[in-house]
């Protein structure tokens, strides 16, 4: 766990690095916030230098420059009242570049100017497109001017903050590095576990464990990506089983007494009108990162995870501590051993087939005026309609012989095998539309999970279920696969994927029904 509640200085700057910059004078910081801050008086009312840079930031919205040579610029307190004439020229220009996406090389001040302009809310129309200039500004620049990050990644917290758009602070955490205030990380996981707990991220849960996930060998060494792959997934399977077992899934029981109120200063140490959006935002939150039964169930999670994982990439090594319990651990693993079958399955993609369209609409075209001469024939005697009839029939003979010589002459020139379409059988519509029912008797007892879960499966599904429960499973299995152009093993793993997300568990293992469900099938009808 991390400590995020260090406050950001302004005076962290470095002045050092750029010679020609250096070489201009700069005032004393004591004298120079005296003299900016003095107050003006404008149309008889006293302004802060703050209102005063709002002033003149609304006044100098639409003004473009042309193209001018670039003019040094540094300043402990940027504004425009400390550019001389040439500064301000260049900084009109450059922002107009900005404006179009074009990212010229700029010094750290001018650049400040820009984002005061935007978090007092100069240079927009909609709070969007102000976030949207601010993320462009905060990608183009943070690695020519490093010192920005750490100012940035505050300030948009803020920006998101007054203008409520909250469902921004994941984008946030990935521009940052997985940087979010605590408390609003807190916040954010609140949210994600009460509505979609799919859309959890390793690099929102690796602030929660009680140790540094990243440190570990096999994170390093190529395991990162099959954690942010798997880690999402595994705590969805987690919540969906122990809301199912427990009556409740991953997140703790939030007390009203625990939750939390925090005051954030807006803005801190830029130039900011605290007029506009007032000068604290306050929301609740509760403090997750110091549940310590919730720390060690995440964590404990993590390592079963990361160990199943390294089992089945052949790993060596496996992390120790306390683990989790077994009946949990059994879920994860056997979870993780069909997703990772079932992977490397599709893995090996099939070859495309190809077919000569040109050829296909050759032979229909000779097939429709066979068609067509022999419909001249209406009124003629019947010796001459059986001849035609005949005709016909060895017409579409040849037609249907051409296709299937060209599907042919296709899989010759491609060595690839033939797909046909499927045609849904005449007087057989049970048979491509079955869904999972229960009898009559036994209906009022199926829960609400087992509904969705039949609700999702397809017919091939249903008939693999009824293929298990009956006397030749295996058999039965293998005619259902070739009729339906797949595999035993990928039918089954279809439908675990679909159990895991309604009932939270596998329902299949070992090619088998799990016994634990099978009571749930005795009264499905046949």
């Amino acid at each position: 766990m991390r400590d995020h509640s260090e406050q950001l200085e302004f005076m962290e700057i470095d002045l050092s690095e750029d010679t020609e910059t250096t070489s201009i004078r700069i005032p004393d910081r004591s004298s120079l916030e005296k003299q900016i801050r003095q107050p003006h008086k404008s149309q008889g009312a006293v302004l802060s230098s703050e209102k005063r840079f709002v002033e003149e930031a609304r006044r100098l919205a639409e003004v473009t420059e042309e193209e001018t040579s670039p003019v040094p610029f540094m300043s402990y307190w940027p504004t425009y009242g400390v550019m001389n004439d040439a500064q301000l020229k260049w900084y009109l220009y450059w922002r107009t570049e900005v404006r179009q996406e074009r990212y010229l090389d700029v010094d750290l001040s001018y650049l400040f100017v820009h984002v005061y302009e935007l978090i007092n809310g100069i240079g927009w129309l909609h709070p969007e497109d102000g976030y949207l200039q601010l993320k462009r500004l905060w990608l183009n620049y943070r690695e020519r001017l490093p010192q920005l990050h750490v100012y940035m990644q505050e300030w948009v917290v803020d920006y998101i903050l007054v203008h409520d758009l909250h469902a921004l602070f994941g984008e946030v955490m990935k521009i940052s590095g997985d940087y979010l205030p605590a408390s609003l990380l807190d916040k954010e996981l609140q949210q994600v576990l009460q509505e979609n707990v799919a859309e959890v991220t390793l690099d929102m849960l690796k602030w929660y464990y009680d140790y540094d996930v990243t440190m570990n060998t096999f994170y390093r060494d190529g395991g990162k990506e099959w954690m942010e792959r798997y880690v999402p997934k595994v705590m969805a399977v987690m919540d969906s089983y122990l809301k199912r077992t427990q009556q409740r899934g991953l997140l703790p029981e939030l007390q009203p007494k625990a939750e939390q109120t925090v005051k954030r200063t807006l803005f801190h140490k830029a130039v900011y009108d605290e007029s506009i959006y007032g000068r604290f935002v306050t929301f609740t939150h509760f403090p997750f990162i110091s549940d310590q039964q919730f720390v060690k169930r995440l964590t404990r999670i993590y390592r079963c995870t990361e160990n199943k994982l390294r089992e089945l990439l052949g790993f060596r090594g496996r992390l120790r501590g306390k683990t989790l319990e077994p009946e949990l651990a059994s879920v994860i693993e056997r979870y993780l051993e069909r997703a990772f079958a079932m992977e490397q399955a599709e893995a090996v993609t099939a070859p495309a087939i190809q077919i000569d369209t040109a050829k296909l609409a050759s032979l229909q075209e000779d097939s429709e005026y066979v068609r067509k001469a022999l419909s001249i024939e209406d009124n003629a005697h019947s010796e001459s309609d059986e001849a035609a009839s005949g005709l016909e029939e060895n017409a579409d003979g040849n037609e249907r012989h051409g296709i299937d010589e060209l599907l042919c002459q296709e899989q010759q020139d491609s060595s690839l095998p033939i797909l046909e379409n499927r045609v849904q059988p005449s007087g057989s519509s049970d048979l491509w539309n079955e869904v999972l029912m229960w009898d009559e008797a036994a209906e009022a007892h199926v829960s609400e999970e087992w509904r969705e879960f039949a609700e999702r499966l397809d017919s091939r599904h249903v008939r693999a279920i009824h293929a298990l429960l009956g006397e030749h499973p295996d058999g039965d299995l293998m005619r259902l696969a070739e009729e339906t152009g797949t595999m035993p093993a990928l039918l089954l793993d279809e439908m675990n994927d679909i159990a895991m997300e309604t009932i939270g568990d596998l329902l299949v293992d070992g090619d088998r029904i799990v016994a634990d469900y099978i009571d749930v099938f005795e009264h499905v009808k046949r």
